[in-house]
């Protein structure tokens, strides 16, 4: 199941509206403390878009979490269809249902069981409906769906009277309740009634750009509560729903003097000899084959060797292809992972969204608990969706780790087309604290190929501004000054200097 915080106060006092905790997580951040209590909230939304699935979480929270009984009434699915739906979950539905702590009632309605003497009537849903809410004295109930329940009324009359008629006796029944429907082409639901007297309305949306598949979630509507009104991504995966708040890069993060090894002793001392500062973000950017993921190795090894944990992300290699090729230059990442210290995980950013992969990044922060992330790197993100989306997404990452004190280090791909491109920073340049930029260099006239490294911004921390030779050898990394090389001709360092006084530093 989703976590949940183990205490939460959903009344509010002085008069204020109260609030029930759902338990989905992100979904009680953005609507401030929940769904409204003993009021009516509809989900509206198209086929698949989880409707059903978030009536479900939300009453399986409600048992585990908050110690509340509740009602699913389906006019649709049997119970043998649902529990079909969600075996691929851990929701124990069944194991629930069976415990009586959950109620699963199927209601097939035809048109002679709601018609009485020609008129529409519900008694005989409400007295089923009472006999399931008292059986378990239930707090909580989901209806799905609306559509269902009055597809035969076409006398507009007649249908707002009944569905005022079900949300009051609803209310008086004291129960927190979600009403699923089908979002209609102009309103939100065909109906197009039920949303002028529910008290919360929720949407969802599935949509694929790209040929990737998005999830978004909105508050249209929320009486009485301040609530976001942005739209937020949500995925669905086997504990449920989890939706991802957009946040912008939190600003109250406490400093701190502490440092931190780079990992390359040489490195280290051109921040003054100490490293980066804990808690800080560091970007790596430079060419293909300029070193960028070997900095990282190197600085993710160190932290293992402190004991610390590290989490490593990587785009692009597996597990295995990088413990292989990084012990060429003498790093034992296999040591570490058996130790349990270093964590490497490895997926292609096409195969999910960006949400999946943001969300998975929480997860492992919560579970493995690192004291330092690696991302490698970060522009293989670029083209699974649109600039702004990429740019929020990042914001976020880069915000979990701050907010947790956890020092991240970034590897960014610069095109080699310009020496000057940008375009491997994706716009999160200003948003580092410590920024080193690493390049391909040619020596005897373009005959010998060599790799430079310099600091070019390194937020409250003296460094050093020379450009620095990096050589790589069975032992690790080295740094060299360029001026100590007799290797490096006048004429190289001579462009080294233009290249680096030209770069534009955010």
């Amino acid at each position: 199941m989703a976590r949940t915080p183990k205490t939460a106060n959903s009344t509010a006092n002085g008069g204020k509206l109260q609030k029930c905790l759902t338990g989905i997580k992100g979904f009680d951040e953005i609507t401030e403390g929940g769904l409204p209590r003993n009021r009516i909230t509809l989900i509206s939304g198209g086929p698949g878009s989880g409707k059903t699935l978030l009536g479900i979480d939300f009453l399986v929270n409600g048992v585990i979490h908050y110690k509340e009984r509740g009602v699913f009434m389906s006019f649709e699915e049997t119970e043998a269809e649902l529990y079909e739906d969600v075996a691929s979950l851990n929701l124990n539905l069944h194991g629930l249902v069976s415990k009586k702590e959950i109620r699963f009632e199927h209601v097939l309605l035809e048109r002679s069981d709601i018609e009485e003497k020609g008129e529409f009537n519900l008694e005989g849903l409400f007295i089923r409906l009472e006999l399931a809410i008292d059986a378990i004295h239930a707090k909580r109930v989901v209806l799905d769906s609306i559509e269902s329940l009055f597809a035969g009324i076409t006398d507009a009359g007649i249908l707002r009277l009944e569905i005022k008629r079900l949300f009051r006796w609803l209310k008086q029944k004291q129960v927190t309740t979600i009403i699923t429907g089908e979002q209609g082409q102009t309103s939100f639901t065909r109906h197009g009634l039920e949303e002028f007297i529910s008290d919360c309305i929720i949407l969802l949306d599935n949509r694929v750009r790209q040929q990737v598949a998005t999830r978004r979630i909105r508050v249209i509507k929320y009486r009485g509560s301040n609530h976001g009104a942005n739209e937020y991504p949500f995925v669905i995966d086997e504990n449920g729903l989890s939706v991802i708040p957009i946040t912008s890069a939190g600003l109250d993060h406490p400093g701190t003097a502490e440092k931190v090894s780079t990992g390359v002793k040489s490195l280290d001392k051109l921040f003054a000899g100490a490293g980066y500062s804990r808690g800080s973000t560091v970007l790596v950017s430079g060419t293909a084959g300029t070193g960028k993921t070997s900095l990282a190795v190197a600085f993710a090894v160190d932290r293992c060797k402190r004991g610390e944990r590290c989490l490593y992300v990587s785009y692009e290699e597996s597990p295995g292809q990088l413990i292989q090729n990084m012990r060429s230059i003498g790093f034992d990442l296999e040591k570490w992972t058996k130790k349990g210290l270093l964590k490497i995980v490895s997926t292609r950013p096409a195969f999910f969204g960006l949400e999946s992969h943001l969300l998975e990044l929480y997860k492992i922060l919560e579970d493995f608990k690192p004291s330092s992330v690696v991302i490698d790197p970060l522009t293989s993100l670029i083209g699974q969706a649109e600039q702004s989306e990429i740019q929020s997404m990042l914001t976020r990452m880069i915000d979990a780790l701050k907010s947790r004190g956890i020092t991240g280090v970034f590897t960014s791909l610069v095109a080699s087309t310009a020496s000057n491109d940008t375009s491997g920073e994706i716009g999160v340049s200003s948003l580092i604290d410590t920024w080193i930029v690493v390049r391909e260099l040619e020596e005897d006239k373009g005959r010998r190929r060599t790799r430079g490294l310099y600091i070019a911004k390194s937020r409250g921390t003296g460094h050093s501004n020379d450009v620095q030779k990096m050589v790589f050898g069975d032992d690790g990394i080295h740094l060299q000054s360029m001026e100590d090389d007799a290797t490096a001709s006048p004429d190289q360092k001579m462009k080294i200097g233009k290249s680096t006084s030209a770069r534009k530093i955010n």
